[in-house]
């Protein structure tokens, strides 16, 4: 299987800058994170490694095809960073351009930007204007779960064009609750349940944030 060709690298140069969107396409940064929509199958691939692991999934509950169940590949996936201007660095499928679709939510992976690992993923549903994000597990309890969401502000109403973004939580899930908190989203009525990609109920509350100047990037 590829996957068994992965090995850690060396980092990667080359990389989009804030400010060069293009059509389909975001790049955001805030003071320790880089934030993109996938140039190769390796960011899309290494973006859903970040969230794999059982304490993540406890509150995504993203669906089974989705999930990279083996935690070794997780690991070397993890350890690999970004393709710059070589892509024989890796394996051939990896190293393939990503496109995303017109009508799919827009998803930027996220790296750090002290060493470019990768450091997790933000999802947007441009429709219906709700925010997901998730941290990889060395990246977690550092303080940069607001800084992600605060991108995903950033991203909903100066890139995306939407005047108000929600994101809906665990009661429980008091880390997301708090990032959430600390990019500025305030309480927001919605329904108490709500069902996950992989269908599980779970009980939800949910944030909101508004803006008045809501423009698109391009």
């Amino acid at each position: 299987m590829v996957w068994s060709l992965i090995r850690r690298r060396r980092t990667a140069s080359g990389l989009p800058e804030p400010g060069s969107c293009g059509p389909g396409r975001h790049v955001l940064a805030t003071e320790r994170l880089l934030l993109f929509t996938p140039r190769t199958r390796l960011d899309v691939v290494a973006g859903l490694a970040a969230s794999a692991d059982a304490e993540a999934q406890r509150w995504l509950g993203t669906q089974a095809d989705e999930v990279l169940p083996d935690p070794e590949l997780r690991r070397r996936l993890l350890a690999w960073r970004p393709v710059g201007g070589d892509a024989r660095r890796i394996p051939r499928i990896l190293a393939e351009p990503y496109a995303p679709g017109p009508d799919d939510p827009l998803f930027l992976v996220c790296v750090r930007r002290s060493d470019l690992s990768y450091a997790g993923g933000l999802e947007l549903q441009h429709v219906t204007g709700e925010m997901g994000g998730w941290l990889a597990p060395d990246c977690r309890g550092k303080g940069l779960g607001g800084e992600l969401f605060r991108a995903g502000v950033e991203l909903a109403h100066t890139h995306a064009g939407l005047t108000t973004v929600r994101a809906g939580a665990e009661p429980a899930n008091t880390a997301s609750r708090r990032a959430l908190a600390n990019a500025g989203f305030v309480p927001d009525r919605g329904p108490a349940r709500h069902t996950l990609p992989d269908g599980r109920v779970i009980d939800a509350v949910w944030h909101r944030h508004d803006s008045t100047t809501a423009r698109r990037c391009h």
